[in-house]
């Protein structure tokens, strides 16, 4: 059954005004709604309902501490490999790991080659399964008025020895939850002149690679609308995508 228009709208909102945040303030997350994103992100889709997701929540100050410091080295790290975009990298806020509300790790379980239901091909399935988890935990907090940020800065074995994981698992984000004074009306990365959204007709191909789609591309170049509706907020007629909403390039999104 068809949602009703304003459910709708309500949906596609969350999805066009949806952010990386990195700037928060220090007031607490209510435990309700906190309970509700981890729910949200527990009814993700996972390949073979393998549900490979496992969630660590950080509620000691100094384990805080030690995680930023982790964030910290790999952010040099990284801006050492960048080169020439050096100097502009590390005048970017890439996390809020300090001053969010609330801290999450994000993991994939350990014995995972048990699961061989859609990943026998594609066994890289269980983190596209932990990503879906994450993004509905991320639409659910902007749609609860939360700023939530996805820090992949870190080096893998050293946060799932901090951690205390089995050999087996693999952190793979973590996440800053809280309040923030505002939502960026951009992606940061956009403000901050990092990177561009590239435009739907490049990334969609109609029967091969890079054969350009035709009836399907003309109607997300419209807006994506039924005739006689409106655009949903936050949508450009012009590209049928958010109008403030460019590229998702890591770290920001």
């Amino acid at each position: 059954m068809r949602f009703d228009d304003s459910a709708i709208a309500a949906v596609y909102r969350a999805i066009f005004e949806r952010r990386d945040m990195r700037h928060f303030t220090p007031a607490p997350v209510d435990p309700a709604t906190l309970a509700r994103l981890l729910r949200a992100a527990h009814h993700a889709p996972s390949v073979g309902f393998m549900q490979p997701w496992r969630f660590i929540r950080i509620t000691d100050a100094a384990l805080r501490t030690e995680i930023h410091s982790l964030v910290e080295a790999e952010r040099r790290a990284t801006a050492d490999a960048l080169g020439e975009r050096q100097d502009e990298f590390m005048r970017l806020k890439v996390e809020g790991v300090r001053e969010c509300g609330e801290l999450l790790v994000v993991a994939l379980t350990d014995d995972r080659e048990r699961h061989v239901f859609g990943r026998r091909t594609l066994p890289e399935m269980d983190l596209a399964s932990a990503a879906c988890a994450i993004q509905n935990m991320w639409l659910a907090a902007r749609a609860e008025g939360l700023g939530m940020g996805w820090v992949s800065l870190f080096d893998v074995g050293a946060l799932r020895t901090l951690l205390g994981m089995p050999a087996g698992a693999k952190p793979i984000a973590v996440l800053c939850i809280g309040h923030v004074d505002a939502f960026y009306a951009k992606p940061m990365l956009e403000e901050e002149r990092w990177a561009t959204r590239m435009p739907i007709d490049a990334c969609l191909f109609e029967n091969g690679w890079d054969a350009p789609a035709t009836q399907a591309a003309d109607h997300a170049a419209s807006g994506g609308t039924s005739p006689g509706s409106s655009p949903s907020p936050g949508v450009s007629a012009a590209d049928g995508l958010s109008d403030s909403t460019p590229a998702a390039t890591p770290p920001g999104r």
